[in-house]
C-alpha cells in the first residue's frame, strides 16, 4: 500500500510596528504633562504671598490640619489669619500690593499711608488740595473714596481683627450752619466710611469704634489748614496672643494657698 506525503506549508508573517510601539508614547506624554504641571505649580508658589506658601507647606507636612491654622489671601479663608505684632508686616505688604492694582493708583499713591503703631496697622486716606475722597463739606464719599474704601473692605473683611475708623478735619471753621461743625463732619465721614465698608466685606461685628476728632489730632500741627489734616484713618487692631498656660512643673512647685498660710509664722503677741 503506497503512502502519501503531505506537503509542508511554511507561512511567513510580515512584522509591523506593533501599533505605534504598543502605546508606550502615551505614558511618556503623561509624564511630560505631569512634569509641566509641577513646574507651573512651583512657579506659582514662588510668586505667591508668604501666607499661601505656609499654607501649602503646612498641608504637606501635616495633611491632618496644620495648614488650616494658616490663613491665605483667598476670600473667606483669612478668618484663621490674625494680625499680631509678629505678622503685621505681611498684611501691610499684601494691602500695598492690592492698592497698587487700582486703576487710578498713580493719582492716589501719595494719599495712602500705612504705618505701624501701638494700636495696630494704621491706614490713612489723606486729602490734598486737588485730590479728595469726600465731596466738599459733605460726608458723601466721591468716586475715588468709594473705590478705595471698597477695596480695603474686601481685604480687611478676611481678617478676624477688630477695626477702628476715625474721621479728621483741618482747622478751617465749618460755617454752613450754626449747629453743624467740624465735630459733626468728622464723625459723619467716619460713619459713612463704616457703612460703605460693611456693605462691601467688613463684618457687622468687626468694627470696634467709630470716632470723630475734628481738628484735635492734626497730622501736620505746624500747618492747621493743610489739606492732609482732612483724612479717614482705619486702624486694624492687634489680636493679643494668649499667654502660655503654666506648666505642670510650675503648678507642682508652687504650694497651695492653704499650705502657704500654715507655713507662715504666727504673729507674736
Amino acid at each position: 500500500m503506497a503512502t502519501t506525503t503531505r506537503p509542508i506549508v511554511i507561512v511567513k508573517k510580515k512584522s509591523g510596528h506593533g501599533g505605534h510601539h504598543g502605546g508606550a508614547w502615551k505614558v511618556a506624554y503623561a509624564d511630560f504633562v505631569t512634569a509641566m504641571m509641577a513646574l507651573f505649580i512651583v512657579l506659582w508658589l514662588m510668586n505667591s504671598s508668604k501666607q499661601i506658601q505656609d499654607a501649602v507647606g503646612g498641608y504637606f507636612k501635616d495633611p491632618s490640619g496644620t495648614s488650616k491654622m494658616v490663613g491665605t489671601d483667598q476670600r473667606g479663608s483669612g478668618e484663621n489669619f490674625s494680625l499680631t505684632k509678629d505678622n503685621m508686616a505681611e498684611l501691610k505688604e499684601q494691602l500695598q500690593k492690592s492698592v497698587r492694582r487700582m486703576t487710578d493708583f498713580d493719582k492716589l499713591k501719595n494719599q495712602i499711608q500705612m504705618t505701624v503703631t501701638a494700636e495696630g496697622l494704621r491706614i490713612e486716606l489723606l486729602e490734598t488740595a486737588s485730590g479728595t475722597f469726600f465731596e466738599s463739606g459733605s460726608p458723601r464719599a466721591n468716586e475715588d473714596g468709594k473705590a478705595l474704601l471698597v477695596l480695603l473692605a474686601q481685604e480687611l473683611g478676611k481678617l478676624p481683627n477688630k477695626i477702628s475708623i476715625e474721621g479728621h478735619t483741618d482747622s478751617k471753621p465749618y460755617a454752613k450752619t450754626a449747629d453743624y461743625g467740624n465735630w459733626e463732619l468728622s464723625s459723619d465721614r467716619a460713619n459713612a466710611a463704616r457703612r460703605l465698608m460693611q456693605a462691601n466685606g467688613v463684618r457687622e461685628n468687626q468694627v470696634a469704634q467709630v470716632r470723630g476728632f475734628a481738628d484735635q489730632r492734626l497730622r501736620t500741627p505746624n500747618n492747621p489748614l493743610d489739606p492732609a489734616n482732612r483724612r479717614i484713618s482705619l486702624i486694624v487692631q492687634y489680636v493679643e496672643q494668649s499667654a502660655p498656660a503654666a506648666s505642670a512643673q510650675d503648678k507642682t512647685d508652687s504650694p497651695p494657698p492653704e499650705a502657704a498660710a500654715k507655713k507662715s509664722p504666727e504673729k507674736e503677741e
